[in-house]
């Protein structure tokens, strides 16, 4: 997979902009807050996904314009293909010049995988940032998962609503039994599919871990729910059951796949808490790879690689062990100082510069 154009307008604080690049490494350099990390969300925002930085539609659009397009030219699945995003009153795609369409006819079209600085949060912080990277990356290998996430939160905001009202209303339990057999059951969807992605991304990530680290620690990746497992099913719908009276106390649903987590363990202790700066890092790094060799595994195409502003937070083996693993890909970098990552390799450099974007060669001085 190939991008080879992408043209702007109103996005963000970029200037509009028509930009072809280079099959391998792509190096956007510039100094801070000139809008490097905004040309990667323009391309990150074509895989179907929200913005990586959690950015609110709005935020997309440039101060004081009302609307933005972002155009992309790329290749996979053997052929030239192009998707278009519109965003003012809503957001729509157009996909090969079929649409408009809501942006989830993305999903699994145009694959990549991102790494910004505030990804350590996927160690650091809660399991919600745990779940939404696994949910993203399941959504480009399966595209029709997000379907079945969006199914599953329509039945969870029926039960909250519910929760709220039985304490008042004893005769809503019936209906309560009707809500806790749909979410059980696209829950235990979701819990399957997730396991099976599981299957295939934690030994992939515990591997590349040990690369990095030299084999002197070992990863472990788990999957945790207050349900009992398969059939996940049936074991949701008891945990439901089961935690009814704590729920109606709590006004919200306290059980399911939106409360589970992805645990990590460095030697078997919690990385949150004993792992270091480094360490998290690492682990973070072995996700995304992993997630890449996944993607590749699965769709039989190599994803595009987002860097964002992290190569020259890593050692030279680190960086190296990065660009090398990415292979024949295509890879974005950002970075202030392009000149470590000219180092290492052979590609096309630009230049970012108050929302300006120059492609150019940079000299090293």
């Amino acid at each position: 997979m190939t991008v080879t154009h992408l043209e702007g307008k109103g996005f963000r604080n970029l200037l509009d902009f028509s930009l072809s690049f280079g099959q391998g490494v792509n190096i956007l350099y510039g100094d801070n807050a000139q809008g490097k990390t905004n040309l990667l969300e323009a391309l990150w925002m074509f895989t179907g996904s929200r913005s990586f930085r959690g950015a609110k539609d709005a935020e997309l659009i440039r101060f004081e314009e009302k609307k933005a397009s972002l155009t992309l030219r790329f290749k996979a699945q053997g052929r030239d293909q192009e998707a278009q995003l519109q965003m003012g009153d809503g957001k729509q795609a157009l996909l090969n010049g079929v649409g408009p369409s809501p942006v989830s006819v993305l999903n699994g079209q145009f694959c990549a995988v991102v790494f910004a600085p505030g990804h350590l949060s996927l160690v650091k912080e809660g399991p919600e940032g745990r779940r939404r990277f696994l949910d993203q990356a399941i959504c480009q290998v399966w595209p029709k998962y997000a379907s079945l996430l969006g199914e599953y939160h329509r039945c969870l905001h029926q039960r909250n609503m519910l929760l709220k009202d039985v304490a008042f209303h004893s005769q809503l339990l019936d209906t309560l039994d009707i809500w806790e057999h749909f979410l059980s059951s696209y829950g235990g969807q979701i819990c399957s599919i997730r396991m099976r992605y599981l299957e295939r991304l934690a030994p992939t990530a515990a591997a590349l871990y040990g690369e990095m680290s030299g084999d002197k620690e070992a990863l472990h990746i788990a999957y945790h729910s207050k349900a009992q497992g398969v059939p996940w099913d049936k074991s949701i719908e008891e945990a439901l059951k089961q935690s009814r009276k704590d729920d109606i106390a709590a006004g919200y649903t306290t059980v399911g796949p939106h409360r589970d987590d992805l645990k990590l363990f460095l030697d078997g202790k919690p990385a949150k808490n004993y792992g270091s700066q480094g360490q998290q890092r690492s682990i973070v790094l072995s996700l995304k790879m992993a997630e890449a060799d996944v993607l590749k595994g699965i769709t039989g195409e190599q994803p595009v690689l987002l860097l964002d502003d992290v190569m020259s937070e890593l050692d030279p083996r680190r960086q190296d062990t990065i660009l090398n693993h990415a292979g024949a890909g295509q890879v974005f970098v950002t970075c202030c100082d392009p000149a470590p990552v000219v180092r290492l390799t052979e590609g096309e450099v630009f230049e970012v510069s108050g929302g300006m974007v120059c492609p150019g060669l940079f000299e090293e001085e």
